[in-house]
Formats: C-alpha cells, sequence, structure tokens
C-alpha cells in the first residue's frame, strides 16, 4: 500500500476530519479566514474535495467548528482559574497559544451562531469567565465581567496583530498583561 493510500485509509476511519481541522488552523496562522477553501485543504490532505464537505458541509460549517472548539479550549484554559487576574492571564496565554481559533471564535459573522456544538461551548467558556467575577463581592458582576474581558480580549488582540510588539519585548504576553492589570489594581502613582 502506498503511503497515499495508508494515509487516506486512516482518514476514512476518523482521522480526516481532524486533519482537515489541523490543516485550516494552519492556513488561518498564515493568511487569516479569509484565505480558507475547503477544495485547498481537501487537496492538502491529498483526498477528494468532497470529503471536507462531507464532515462540515461548507466553509461555514468548517469554520464554526473551528469556533466550537476554540471556545472549548478556552473553557479548559480557565478552568480552575484562582481568580479574575489569574484568568485573565489565562485567556492571554490562550489567545497567545491558539491565534487561529481566537481569530475565528471571534468573527460572528463567519459562523452559524445556532450550532448546538458552538452554543454550549460558547456557553461553558462564559461560564469560566463569569466563575472570576463571581467572587468579587459588592460589584456589578456584568459590568465587571465585561470591563475584565475587555482588557484581557482588547490586550489578546493588540498581541496578536503585533501592534504591542515593542512594549511586551521579550515578556511572555500573560506576564505584561500582570503588569497592565497592576496599573488599575495597585495603588495610585505619585501624581495622583
Amino acid at each position: 500500500m502506498t503511503p497515499g493510500n495508508t494515509e487516506r485509509s486512516g482518514y476514512h476511519h476518523g482521522g480526516l476530519r481532524q486533519a482537515v481541522l489541523a490543516t485550516a488552523l494552519e492556513v488561518i496562522a498564515a493568511d487569516g479566514p479569509g484565505a480558507l477553501s475547503l477544495r485547498d485543504l481537501a487537496r492538502r490532505a491529498g483526498v477528494s474535495h468532497a470529503a471536507p464537505a462531507h464532515h462540515f458541509g461548507d466553509r461555514t460549517g468548517l469554520l464554526t467548528a473551528i469556533a466550537a472548539e476554540g471556545f472549548g479550549l478556552l473553557a479548559d484554559a480557565l478552568a480552575g482559574g484562582a481568580d479574575l487576574a489569574d484568568r485573565g492571564r489565562r485567556y492571554v496565554r490562550f489567545a497567545a497559544g491558539h491565534p487561529a481559533h481566537f481569530q475565528v471564535m471571534f468573527a460572528p459573522a463567519l459562523l452559524r451562531a445556532d450550532d448546538p456544538e458552538l452554543t454550549a461551548a460558547r456557553e461553558r467558556a462564559g461560564a469560566e469567565l463569569r466563575a472570576g467575577v463571581a467572587a468579587l463581592p459588592g460589584r456589578d458582576a456584568r459590568a465587571t465581567g465585561i470591563a475584565a474581558w475587555s482588557l484581557a480580549h482588547g490586550f489578546a488582540t493588540l498581541y496578536l496583530t503585533h501592534n504591542v510588539d515593542e512594549a511586551v519585548g521579550g515578556l511572555p504576553p500573560e506576564e505584561y498583561f500582570d503588569l497592565l492589570t497592576g496599573f488599575l489594581t495597585g495603588p495610585p502613582g505619585p501624581d495622583a
């Protein structure tokens, strides 16, 4: 059996879906979600052009599967966070480690909003984010959650788009994020 046939027979038994997802993430990381094509992914995987469509239906289905996987990974990353600051660090670390997922997860125009797998994964990640806010008594939980998410998501987006490379320097992004949250939670400076 040739290597191509071995590979294809593995795909027939469940490996194709993961292979297409992995290849799609590589394409998105390199060129963004706009560069994604099921036909190109099939060519890269060495399968018929109809094979990816069998698993995902269409490009939107593939992007929705990527987003659902990403929200599941984010929920896992946030789980067990010690406090709101720790969950923020974990959020930034997730974004830096999964840039292609992150791009797709927050692009609703690319996704099927009513997909049950996406809805469940998004809710699970949201619950983990809210758990960090719940430990802060005497605050408006919704507003505090949006403020915390805005800071973590905003910084992660700036980091991934290379807008803060000079400021961050060689620090891991979550350590620089600690500096930012320190500005908000630490004592006021001498000019205050």
